[in-house]
């Protein structure tokens, strides 16, 4: 079947509701959690209320989420929603300490297949207490498998790939993301994790961009190509795990490194991209790896100095031209 032209928002909708039709384990657990649902009212035997797997709970992260490890452990196959990301840190206990560690402390005998979807928000005027973008902490916990979509046709393939997962998965889309369209196929597909995607092929400087920088990236590199500099866009799609050969094959054939995170700088999964390179493929780089990721502060509520922080189409052809030496 051809692919149709949907909303980021309406490609996880469908893969959520899918998978539900598919397999009577799966719930839906959260706060709001009809938002996670409801994309254009898909299927009305789930966007109908009540529903007997989908819970609506009370602004009690701590709860829902030990109802939701309590579940998985019962057999159950939980879709654990945050309205945002920041909401996560009142439940922290259970996200951190029991979900992607109770497989390992029960010798295996524990399975939690439970997918926290939930979103970062930099860029979206939402404040210092609502704008973080946590995949690189995240990512420093093990247990947890992290998706980090780009495009509809991503966020349909990986979300159905994270609720047939029996690790704990965190997905994470941006809310930029939520109403950007893109071709998604009727037919059945997932997407393996681990497995990055080359956006744009280029032979002359690699851009690593991770979930709504990928757009920006794409951008630059078309006003770049109008410069005579051809940018190779790759994006990761999972962090973990993180497909290392395919950015070592992009680097080995360009020779120079941009990575582009939106996530504070200090300890940005940037950082740890641009670590692993230097350790296994230094001798492959031609200058030094650039980052382009948001300042360490604080994200103002302000939309000029929030602007004036987060990656750029700008600071990304300003760091590619800096590792060309243009």
């Amino acid at each position: 079947m051809s692919a149709r032209e949907i909303t980021f928002g309406r490609a996880v909708a469908e893969a959520i509701q899918e998978e539900m039709a598919r397999d009577k384990n799966v719930i839906v657990i959260g706060e709001d959690c009809w938002r996670a649902l409801e994309e254009d009212q898909l299927h009305p035997k789930y966007a109908r209320k009540p529903h007997p797997r989908v819970f609506n709970t009370p602004i009690s992260e701590a709860g829902f989420t030990g109802a939701a490890v309590g579940a998985a452990m019962m057999g159950l196959r939980p879709v654990l929603y945050f309205l945002m990301g920041m909401f996560m840190l009142s439940g922290f206990d259970q996200v951190v300490n029991q979900i992607p560690k109770l497989g390992y402390l029960s010798g295996g005998q524990a399975k939690l297949p439970i997918v926290i979807y939930t979103s970062n928000a930099v860029g979206n005027r939402y404040a210092a207490q609502h704008a973080w973008s946590m995949h690189p902490m995240f990512a420093n916990i093990p247990g947890f498998k992290i998706a980090l979509p780009s495009t509809p046709y991503d966020a349909k393939g990986l979300m159905k790939t994270a609720i047939r997962d029996d690790s704990p998965v965190l997905f994470l889309s941006h809310f930029l993301l939520e109403g950007t369209k893109g071709a998604v196929p009727e037919r059945e597909f997932t997407i393996d994790f681990g497995k990055a995607d080359i956006k744009r092929p280029g032979k002359d400087v690699t851009v690593v961009a991770i979930s709504s920088m990928v757009d920006k990236a794409m951008r630059a590199a078309r006003r770049l190509e109008r410069q005579g500099i051809d940018a190779e866009v790759l994006d990761p799609r999972t962090v973990v795990p993180l497909d290392k050969e395919a950015i070592f094959r992009s680097v080995e054939k360009t020779g120079h490194l941009v990575i582009v995170d939106d996530a504070h700088r200090t300890c940005s999964f940037a950082s740890e991209i641009s670590a692993t390179v230097a350790e296994e493929k230094f001798d492959c780089l031609k200058a030094p790896v650039k980052r382009v990721a948001i300042a360490d502060v604080p994200v103002p509520f302000s939309p000029v100095l929030e602007d004036e922080i987060v990656p750029t189409e700008r600071k990304i052809i300003d760091a590619v031209k800096s590792v060309l030496n243009r």
